[in-house]
């Protein structure tokens, strides 16, 4: 495994799904949920990451190629998404939850909210496709995949260890850091299309940079 490959990839992952955005959607959970749940949650919600990444990113040349996506629609559908999802935070709703979960919290419905944010996160699951595809080598994939891994696993220490502070976390804090965070991820989403739209060729984005 190549060193500088593995760290290269290693900070995408860490940046697009590491503790700083996974620590307050489990901030959220930990409002309404025992300390023991959410343990169990942060596991399973783990385990799911880890298995949705590893046949992602070992089928990535497979996928692009039988639903016939290119590099560049993927980053605009990942972006677009990922835009959705972060206006949905800045204005303080809450998409793909139940309004019900929180008089009877179990499970089922934790893992549920934390589907879009950190399960099948859309700029995750974009740069997993992106990165393992990059090179026709299953070798390379492997290093992908474990790099991805290995954030998945910071994730899951990382809630583990704060978990009590977490659920001590004030409800209007939560909400303050979530809008913050959303206008950030909002403005990544952007510069994904952007991305996109300059890998297709669209004048007047070469040099946005």
């Amino acid at each position: 495994m190549n060193p500088f490959s593995y760290s290269a990839a290693f900070i995408t992952f860490f940046s697009v799904v590491g503790p700083p955005k996974v620590l307050l959607a489990f901030a959220g959970l930990a409002q309404v949920h025992p300390a023991r749940q959410m343990r169990t949650l942060a596991l399973i919600s783990s385990g799911v990451a880890v298995l949705v990444g590893l046949v992602t990113g070992i089928t990535a040349p497979w996928l692009l190629n039988v639903f016939h996506i290119s590099t560049p629609a993927l980053q605009l559908a990942g972006g677009i998404i990922f835009f959705i999802y972060a206006v949905g935070l800045v204005l303080g709703l809450h998409l793909g939850t139940s309004p019900t979960h929180q008089d009877a919290p179990d499970l089922t419905s934790g893992v549920r909210e934390l589907l879009m944010p950190y399960v099948v996160s859309p700029l995750a699951m974009t740069a997993v496709l992106i990165e393992a595809a990059a090179r026709d080598s299953f070798s390379w994939r492997s290093t992908v995949v474990g790099a991805y891994v290995s954030v998945i696993a910071i994730d899951l220490i990382c809630v583990l260890v704060l978990a009590k502070i977490l659920r001590r976390t004030h409800h209007a804090t939560i909400e303050l850091l979530g809008r913050l965070l959303g206008l950030l991820l909002a403005a990544v989403g952007v510069d994904l299309v952007l991305d996109g739209l300059s890998a297709l060729g669209v004048p007047g984005l070469y040099l946005r940079h």
